[in-house]
């Protein structure tokens, strides 16, 4: 009997011991803390929880399952690799068209001033190229009427157009199929003077000086594309007169036309 009073005595003891310890609560924790700022358990170890304990303030060890039902925390998205776009294949270069002829032929050897009618002169020079090309598969010949700055743009266009089509007129008359020929006329926009005719004086017919100064302006430019056998070989090319600067170009004339 004595020794279970003492028992009983020494557990009361110890009990009052641990109650005795203070302690203290913080707001920043949801469980009881002893002097030592350490967690107070209770009789079976547990930690004690305070009155304003709730699951965002659960802690391991006291409770290390409290927080298995938050939220996982998210995974940046990784994004595919942009693919490399391959760089457009350069258009191929046309081969230039092989030029049987290319001739300048002078407006004053070709026309009467103002006029869009052949001279005898004019008419011979087409004939020498008509011949040059007769054995030729002639793909194409484009003639190019130009004119001087004397009188107005509207006029030397008009003028300009109408010596390049008797040009065509007069080389179809010769045998050379029309759709072949293209006849275009430039007007005064594509001297060739230059600065070497300016400050001359009066800007019309009557000065000489000037008019004869923009001879090399006033002209018809002719180009002739395609190929030739060559003779021997049968093989087919172009032509030993690619270009005629000298036989094909006529010199300048009096002056006179525009």
């Amino acid at each position: 009997m004595t020794s279970r009073l003492a028992v009983t005595a020494a557990l009361a003891a110890l009990s009052g011991a641990a109650l005795a310890q203070p302690t203290t609560q913080s707001l920043d924790s949801g469980y009881v803390q002893d002097s030592t700022h350490q967690t107070a358990h209770g009789a079976f170890c547990q930690c004690v929880r305070t009155g304003y304990w709730n699951p965002r303030l659960a802690a391991d060890p006291c409770d290390a399952t409290a927080r298995a039902g938050m939220a996982p925390v998210p995974v940046a998205r990784q994004e595919p690799a942009p693919v490399a776009q391959a760089a457009p294949l350069a258009a191929p270069i046309a081969a230039p068209r092989p030029v049987l002829e290319k001739v300048t032929l002078s407006s004053d050897v070709l026309f009467e001033f103002g006029k869009a009618q052949l001279r005898p002169e004019g008419k011979q020079k087409l004939d020498e190229l008509a011949g040059r090309i007769g054995d030729a598969n002639v793909d194409e010949i484009v003639a190019v009427g130009h004119a001087d700055r004397i009188a107005s743009e509207n006029y030397n266009q008009k003028l300009s157009e109408e010596r390049a089509a008797a040009v065509k007129t007069y080389l179809a008359d010769k045998g050379v199929k029309p759709e072949l020929v293209k006849a275009e006329g430039k007007g005064e926009s594509e001297p060739v003077t230059g600065d070497a005719c300016s400050k001359m004086g009066r800007e019309n017919a009557k000065n000489r000086k000037l008019v004869q100064c923009l001879q090399p302006d006033r002209r018809v430019e002719i180009e002739v594309f395609g190929t030739r056998e060559a003779s021997g070989t049968g093989a087919t090319g172009s032509g030993s007169g690619a270009t005629t600067p000298g036989s094909g170009s006529s010199t300048s004339g009096s002056g006179a036309a525009r």
